[in-house]
């Protein structure tokens, strides 16, 4: 039997609707716990998660800006650490604190847009 994916009623509960990938919302709350959690190396793959999520998901357009800002916080304290000859052997250890507040706020602002605009 196939099996067909037609949109959700409107008086559907809000989870048969969901208006944001499953996928761009884990990245997005594990971003804050990775870099708080002195795995900032590794949080780049959430964040170019949400990036190419906001960019490939017409879902996801009203967020582009915020998801932008994200990335570029995010790029700083990476390039910097790329770039300085002596640089720790992680980034976490290289990061300025806060660079660590900074990514976490721009992730938060990204959650919190994304709970205004679920009206």
């Amino acid at each position: 039997m196939a099996t067909s994916s037609a949109p959700a009623p409107v008086d559907a509960p809000v989870s048969a609707r969901r208006r944001y990938p499953r996928y761009f919302l884990i990245s997005l709350w594990s971003i804050p716990v990775m870099v708080i959690g002195q795995f900032a190396m590794l949080a780049v793959i959430p964040v170019m998660l949400v990036l190419v999520g906001t960019l490939r998901d017409a879902r996801l357009r009203a967020l582009r800006q915020w998801a932008i800002a994200l990335g570029i916080v995010y790029a700083t304290p990476l390039a910097i650490w790329l770039i300085r000859p002596d640089g720790a052997r992680s980034l976490s250890r290289d990061m300025n604190p806060i660079f660590v507040v900074l990514i976490s706020m721009a992730a938060a602002a990204v959650m919190i847009r994304i709970h205004l605009r679920k009206n």
